[in-house]
């Protein structure tokens, strides 16, 4: 889904033809030459980094720069993970209902100093932030940001109540899927109000602290501005990052394909995690997306039910970055995406997991 100008994550749902037999991932050579003809003739961005995990263990594949003139990718490069983040939110509010601190099903306004519009009786809980079914705008109708191209940077807490309380809501929460990146970012500031921490803080004391991704952040350490890959908008076009500190939870971290290979893993049950319960259960879908047969909505997850797979996963894209993460519950694998490009890679992540799906010819986005 395109979300106005301020593009925070594509969410592009395949319809594929149905296969009952999940056919053999592409190749690692294959795989490399995909991923060649991206960067060299797409153009798009000077590098992808791409990570595989299965029970045997996890490898990547590199291929391109940091930025035109920059050094080689590798398992270690820094990119913007968009709305990625919306799954470590997820993880972050199934965690905190299995220790007692919220309920899935707790109203959200039970949180917030201001009151959420309603159709009826029911209320907007949390776990409908998650599932993309409050019915809460895709993005604040009233950003009005001083700097286009760090659309989130100042965006203020009074401006998000403002805009949460004060929207018409066309239906009743929970009864249609509609992708919110204010919805989640509302969560993910309801959570931190719970835990009395920011969103940064909560994230490493709950999930990259425990897991050992220390390359995983918002705001970027030495060493991973050292190894940040370069947003790029249109070809040759560098871009800034992106800051959201009041809506964090939608989009703000930055992370590397090591890291994801390792929170990818924990989410895969491969290798002990005392989180696997809580991610686990934010891969249950709860709610089947209307008109795209196979497609669900889980927290924060997508679940795609296509060509014998049963893959769970998230995109995410911010100005000048595209990234995938998903794993196959079939055949127990799983794919980390990164690039520094505007146009998206998610075809090659999912042939990567499924030779069935297609590859699809980019078009570039319009900024």
């Amino acid at each position: 889904m395109k979300i106005s100008r301020f593009c925070l994550t594509v969410a592009v749902l395949l319809s594929a033809s149905a296969v009952t037999n999940a056919a053999a991932p592409a190749t690692d050579a294959d795989i490399m030459d995909m991923v060649k003809t991206r960067v060299d003739v797409d153009q798009a961005g000077t590098g992808i980094v791409l990570g595989i995990i299965d029970a045997q263990g996890s490898r990547v594949l590199a291929y391109g720069k940091l930025s035109a003139d920059g050094a080689p990718v590798d398992a270690d490069s820094i990119y913007e993970i968009g709305s990625i983040t919306k799954v470590f939110t997820a993880t972050l509010l199934s965690d905190m209902a299995r220790r007692g601190e919220v309920s899935l099903d707790d109203p959200a306004a039970r949180y917030l100093p201001v009151k959420l519009p309603v159709v009826g009786e029911r209320q907007i809980t949390l776990a409908d932030l998650s599932s993309q079914l409050s019915g809460i705008p895709g993005i604040p109708t009233n950003l009005a940001p001083k700097d286009d191209n760090n659309p989130f940077a100042d965006y203020t807490v009074p401006q998000l109540y403002e805009f949460v309380s004060g929207f018409t809501p066309t239906r009743a929460a929970g009864e249609k899927y509609e992708y919110s990146n204010a919805g989640v970012g509302l969560l993910g500031h309801i959570l931190t109000l719970r835990a009395k921490t920011d969103y940064e803080t909560l994230v490493r004391q709950r999930i990259t602290g425990p897991l050992g991704m220390n390359d995983t952040a918002i705001v970027l350490t030495p060493v991973m501005r050292h190894h940040l890959a370069i947003g790029y908008g249109m070809p040759g076009m560098s871009v800034a990052n992106w800051d959201m500190p009041v809506l964090a939870g939608m989009g703000a971290l930055r992370s590397s394909t090591a890291d994801m290979l390792k929170f990818l893993g924990a989410n895969m049950g491969l290798g002990k995690s005392t989180l696997y319960g809580a991610m686990q259960a934010t891969h249950q879908a709860r709610h089947a997306l209307e008109g795209k047969p196979g497609q669900s909505i889980a927290l924060g997850w997508h679940v795609l039910e296509q060509n014998g797979s049963r893959i769970v996963w998230h995109n995410g894209g911010t100005a000048g970055y595209r990234t995938y993460i998903g794993f196959d519950e079939v055949t127990r694998r799983g794919v980390v995406l990164m690039s520094n490009s505007h146009m998206g890679s998610d075809d090659i992540a999912r042939r990567a997991l499924n030779s069935a799906f297609p590859i699809i010819i980019p078009k570039p986005m319009a900024m």
